[in-house]
């Protein structure tokens, strides 16, 4: 009962997997999770709620929840909204070339084993060396050699909503952008977790300063359908064993 039990769970675990990678294979790379300080991107958008309107005095200067001239108007509650300056210029190149090669061999043999040294020889004549009774040779070669030259250039900008503000006062931000032209839209999304320290005057921070940042630019349309691999051939070249 132990080893079925064993074994059902490793076809699961199998099959699950399995399912994962064609998922994959079909619908694309799906951007990595991030475990620290919770789930980034929340499925509802938190807002502070609205204030409520106290009467103004008909002599007063000022507007009822208008804010400060002289306050910070940088993000700092959840809600507040800022500008992220996406400029990614990132440029990787790498080569690599392995050569291995190995020869051995090895041989035995029985100069006199009770007798039956004798016995042998005489069952095949000609063919029977005692001395050399085991012999074995071996021969591997193998070579590789790999190489990659990527060169990246994205230059946006896009707004992005505190959702959440951590005990230590590092603020959780989401944003997300889509365009569309025709049958095709153009998605960009930004996440990640920001210092209120590097929020500039002008109420801006740099993707550089977005701690576990998640950026994701793309688009879905009739020209990304075309453009992509059918869903067929990418399961074959995904499981395909040659």
């Amino acid at each position: 009962m132990r080893k079925f039990l064993i074994l059902a769970a490793a076809v699961s675990a199998l099959s699950l997997g399995a399912c994962s990678t064609a998922m994959e294979a079909v619908k694309g790379p799906e951007l990595a999770p991030i475990g620290y300080p919770a789930a980034l991107v929340p499925v509802e958008q938190a807002y502070l709620p609205a204030p409520t309107p106290n009467a103004a005095s008909a002599n007063s200067l000022w507007r009822t929840g208008a804010r400060s001239f002289f306050g910070d108007q940088r993000a700092r509650r959840v809600g507040d909204i800022l500008t992220v300056n996406i400029d990614i210029n990132d440029r990787a190149q790498t080569q690599n070339s392995t050569q291995r090669a190995r020869t051995n061999s090895a041989s035995g043999g029985v100069t006199n084993f009770f007798g039956l040294e004798n016995s042998l020889g005489r069952a095949f004549p000609g063919g029977f060396d005692p001395a050399n009774m085991i012999g074995t040779e071996g021969e591997a070669n193998a070579s590789g050699s790999g190489s990659v030259n990527r060169s990246e250039r994205v230059s946006l900008t896009v707004a992005a909503v505190v959702t959440a503000v951590m005990p230590n006062g590092n603020m959780v931000i989401q944003g997300r952008q889509e365009v569309r032209t025709n049958r095709e839209v153009r998605e960009l999304t930004v996440a990640g977790i920001v210092r209120p320290e590097d929020i500039s005057s002008a109420n801006t921070i740099a993707h550089t300063q977005i701690a576990e940042a998640r950026i994701s630019y793309g688009g879905r349309g009739d020209i990304s359908r075309m453009q992509a691999t059918p869903a067929a051939q990418s399961l074959v070249e995904r499981f395909s064993p040659f």
